[in-house]
Order: C-alpha cells, then sequence, then structure tokens
C-alpha cells in the first residue's frame, strides 16, 4: 500500500489531466446530447486502457525501486554496478553519481594513508620514548636525593601516559590482538597495585585490597589496562592520608576512593571521549581519553563499567566481569 500511495503522488500529474479530460468529454458529450450508452462505452474503453498503463507503469516503478534498494546495500563500494539508463537525463545523474563514488573513494584512500602515517609516527615515538623513560628509571635508582620519590612518581606517570597513547592506537588497529583465556583475577588486580606501590607510598595513601579468589574469563592485557586507568584516576584525586578499597561484589570488581568526587552533572559524561568535567578543568592536566578508552577496551571485551560519586566523598567504579566474551565490532 505504501508504494501504491507513492507512485500515486509521483503520477498525480498525469491523474489530473485525465481527469479533467474524462471532465471535457463528458461535457462535450452532454452538449451534444449522444446517447449514455455510447458515453458508457467510450468510459470502459479508456479506462481499460488506462487501467494497462497505469499497471505497466506501476511494475517499472517498483523494479526500479527494488534496483536502488539493491544499490543502496552496496553504497559503500567504490563504483556502483548502476542499471542501464533510460534517457539521456537519466545517464546524466548516472555519470554525476559515478563521478561522486570515485571522489569519495580517492578522499577514502587519501585519509587512510594519512592515518596510517600518523599511526606509525606515533607508534615509533612510543617506542622510542621508551628507553629515555628507562635510562630515567635507571638513573633513580641510584639517586639519594630527597626528591627522588617524586621524581620518581612524575616518571610513573610519563610512562603510563605513554602507554596510553600506544592503547588508544591499537584500540581501532586491525593488529590489535585480544587472548581469551581464564586469568585469576587477583593476580591482574596485583599487577596493578604493585605498578602504583610507590605512589601509595609517596602520597601516603592506605591500600584495602580485598582477594576476590575469582577466575574470570578475559583479555589479562586489556583488562589489565582498565584496572591501571581507574586505580590511576583514585591515587589522582584522592589526597594525602585517604583510602582505596579494591574488593570484589559478587562477578564485579569494585574500586572505591574516598577522594574529592564527581559533580553529579559530570557523571553521565565521564566516558564521552575528550569529556574532562569540572574536576579537569580545575586541575588542568586532564586530557579526558583514559575513562573513555576504558568503556571502549570494556565494551570490546562485552564486560561492563560504571561510576557512582559524590562530591568531597569519594568515588566508586565497577568493573562488571560477568558477560561471556565476544568481540565488539
Amino acid at each position: 500500500m505504501r508504494m501504491l500511495l507513492a507512485y500515486l503522488k509521483r503520477q498525480y500529474k498525469l491523474l489530473l489531466l485525465l481527469a479533467g479530460a474524462v471532465c471535457i468529454f463528458a461535457a462535450v458529450f452532454a452538449l451534444y446530447d449522444l446517447p449514455l450508452e455510447a458515453v458508457l462505452y467510450a468510459g470502459a474503453l479508456c479506462l481499460a486502457l488506462g487501467l494497462v498503463l497505469f499497471a505497466m507503469g506501476y511494475s517499472r516503478f517498483l523494479r526500479r525501486h527494488r534496483e536502488l534498494q539493491r544499490l543502496l546495500r552496496q553504497a559503500g563500494e567504490k563504483a556502483l554496478p548502476l542499471p542501464p539508463a533510460r534517457g539521456l537525463l537519466e545517464e546524466d545523474y548516472q555519470t554525476l553519481l559515478q563521478a561522486v563514488c570515485r571522489d569519495r573513494a580517492r578522499l577514502a584512500a587519501e585519509n587512510e594513508s594519512r592515518f596510517r602515517e600518523l599511526t606509525d609516527y606515533y607508534s615509533l615515538w612510543v617506542h622510542q620514548i621508551k628507553t629515555p623513560i628507562a635510562a630515567m628509571d635507571l638513573l633513580l635508582q641510584e639517586d639519594d636525593s630527597p626528591h627522588r620519590g617524586e621524581l620518581e612518581m612524575e616518571l610513573l606517570k610519563i610512562g603510563q601516559y605513554v602507554e596510553m597513547v600506544l592503547s588508544y592506537l591499537r584500540l581501532d588497529s586491525d593488529s590489535t590482538d585480544y587472548v581469551l583465556r581464564e586469568y585469576p583475577l587477583d593476580d591482574i588486580l596485583r599487577q596493578a597495585v604493585r605498578k602504583f606501590a610507590k605512589m601509595f607510598i609517596l602520597k601516603k595513601i592506605t591500600l584495602d585490597f580485598q582477594e576476590t579468589g575469582k577466575t574470570v574469563l578475559t583479555d589479562e592485557k586489556w583488562l589489565l589496562f582498565v584496572v591501571e586507568q581507574v586505580l590511576s584516576n583514585a591515587l589522582k584525586y584522592t589526597p594525602a592520608g585517604g583510602t582505596i578499597r579494591i574488593y570484589g561484589d559478587g562477578a564485579t570488581v569494585v574500586i572505591a576512593d574516598n577522594g574529592i568526587g564527581i559533580r553529579e552533572e559530570d557523571q553521565a559524561r565521564v566516558f564521552e571521549k575528550g569529556f574532562t568535567g569540572y574536576n579537569g578543568r580545575a586541575d588542568k592536566k586532564s586530557t579526558g581519553i583514559g575513562l573513555y578508552l576504558c568503556r571502549q577496551v570494556m565494551d570490546r571485551l562485552n564486560h561492563g563499567i560504571s561510576l557512582t560519586s559524590r562530591p568531597g566523598q569519594g568515588t566508586l567504579v565497577r568493573l562488571d566481569l560477568s558477560r561471556e566474551w565476544r568481540m565488539v565490532e
């Protein structure tokens, strides 16, 4: 019915013309006082011819609609397999459409090339910057200055930012490797805690780590990245003397702190790319990328992540590991 109404709407001018012609013929026949049988006979013949032409036109309309629907499903191809043109005007439209497709393919190739070059450059930069970071770490181990601890903490932050860049590049890469296995959850949590052990000591923050005793089906490297990001944020926004808790709640890992918290109006957007919120603007060092990457990684692992917070009381992040693993395109 929808297609029929669309065809009638397309042919409304012709229908108006036919209706006008019928009215003119009826008026002429009435003026000449022709027999009613002759009028009806002529009208029946015209109606039969009109129905045949209408059916033929409607059939062509349906075929063209199906062809366009098929082409729509192939819109992502570099060149569309268009049907033969029916007339000069349709040929012009097809020529214009093919030119647009070629230009789109050219722009897509240029953008892909630029993105690949940019990715290669930053990947090379990440691997090169690791050398001076490692050298600085060795030098600090032999340094007995009173600022050694603070320098080690800042160097740890630099290393974490470098890893964030590398993870950002790998996230949507075709070469991203997801290794699905059963891993002891506590081992992953301990790796993250050991990485930030010096920061806990220097900031005098208490860690309350309660072992979960659970095994989780996940990718160890990417889940560890998420835990490190969440733990880094907790350390960043928890003042000296505060407490960070890590514990299990069923199939969920909870990382809670008693830091400055997050404003209610910001909580719905903390996982958006580039969103820094009130705390980030006040700190002037937040990139708004960490939690965005956490959400992207957890979605790809078919896990879940959520956050609740109260300003001045702290933040609680839940990592839901209950769902079965599947790749998210």
